[in-house]
């Protein structure tokens, strides 16, 4: 009967399945299942003001092999909210983000749904971030202003970086931290250079270092 009631409420919640007899897993099908490793820049911290104005986003195995990967910059609609601590972080600025390629926000949604559709395929995906609820809310602001949701393409459950870390013994919370205690470069401070995708890459790097550790424990 609690078995019945879980797999109601997994169909229930939205996670993709074709039908409840076929669903599994990650334990049981890991072929089923990926992860998009996502990380945002934003005009600040309040997703039901500021706005995204890029998006990084690699999509993986369960073991952290790179199916494709995805990076936009875009113009949001209302520059003028942007703080100096955001602009200090990312280098945000409206002349440069011109000069820099970026689109609106309608193109970079529909730019970033083809590729998720495309990687995806039939897998369940489980968004993973080092800041999983900051870069979720600011996502799915983002897409429920243009006609989807979070929900429409990932399951439920997120992995939160510092969280799957803290399990691992890694305690410092912040990126840089747990970067030198498990023998990796931090990801580059420097706001000119520092964006989704180079987010994205270290919290990739940063998962891959976590299995490694756990499989040399394992031995």
């Amino acid at each position: 009967m609690i078995q019945r009631f879980a797999l109601s409420f997994l169909v229930f919640i939205g996670l993709a399945a074709p039908a409840a007899a076929q669903f599994a897993w990650p334990t049981e099908a890991p072929e089923n299942w990926a992860l998009a490793i996502v990380d945002v820049e934003t005009t600040g911290l309040d997703p039901a003001y500021n706005e995204m104005i890029d998006l990084g986003a690699i999509y993986t195995d369960l073991d952290g092999n790179e199916i494709g990967r995805f990076f936009i910059r875009m113009n949001p609609d209302h520059p003028d909210r942007a703080s100096e601590g955001a602009r200090g972080v990312n280098g945000y600025d409206e002349a440069r983000w011109q000069e820099l390629g970026a689109v609106s926000e309608e193109e970079a949604v529909a730019a970033f749904l083809a590729f998720h559709e495309d990687m995806s395929g039939e897998r369940t995906i489980i968004f993973t971030a080092y800041n999983a609820y900051f870069d979720r809310s600011f996502l799915d602001a983002l897409l429920q202003e243009h006609g989807s949701s979070f929900r429409d393409l990932y399951t439920y459950y997120v992995l939160d970086l510092p969280s799957v870390a803290w399990g691992h013994g890694l305690r410092h919370l912040r990126s840089s931290g747990n970067a030198v205690a498990i023998g990796l470069e931090p990801e580059t401070d420097d706001p000119l250079l520092h964006t989704g995708e180079t987010g994205s890459q270290f919290n990739l790097e940063l998962y891959r270092a976590i299995l490694a550790a756990q499989a040399e424990t394992a031995n």
